[in-house]
């Protein structure tokens, strides 16, 4: 029997599985069901959109095995998050009353940048190993 190593365990991605759940059934929820915050709605939408996808870009880099170097890390996980938001966005054009926008996506890919800078600077900072003998 082998015994996989903790970096690797699967459990490690349950994170970033919810998180594409959640942003896949919000994206679900026809124009008639979204809220309207009034005149905040612009910032509230596009800070849900980047909060959102700055925690999936965490999930991911934190998901991937810590062998990796973090700039390796970080730029799979930016990747990662990109492509589930160009697929999430096209998901969305086939939603009653909502529309597909590349502007999204930047949104998106801005509020992942942002995040995975945090964690690779975090990472860096951070020690792995034990120093006492």
């Amino acid at each position: 029997m082998t015994v996989m190593e903790p970096s690797l365990s699967p459990m490690r991605w349950i994170p970033s599985l919810i998180m594409m759940g959640l942003i896949f059934i919000l994206s679900s929820l026809p124009a008639s069901r979204v809220p309207d915050f009034g005149a905040v709605d612009f910032l509230v939408k596009k800070g849900g959109h980047a909060t959102g996808y700055a925690l999936l870009a965490l999930a991911y880099y934190f998901a991937l095995p810590p062998r990796l170097t973090p700039g390796y890390r970080v730029m799979m996980a930016l990747l990662m998050a990109i492509l589930f938001a160009l697929s999430d966005e096209y998901h969305q054009s086939f939603v009653e009353g909502r529309t597909s926008s590349l502007r999204d996506v930047v949104i998106d890919g801005g509020g992942a940048v942002f995040a995975l800078m945090i964690a690779a600077v975090y990472s860096s900072n951070s020690s792995s190993r034990s120093d006492s003998s």
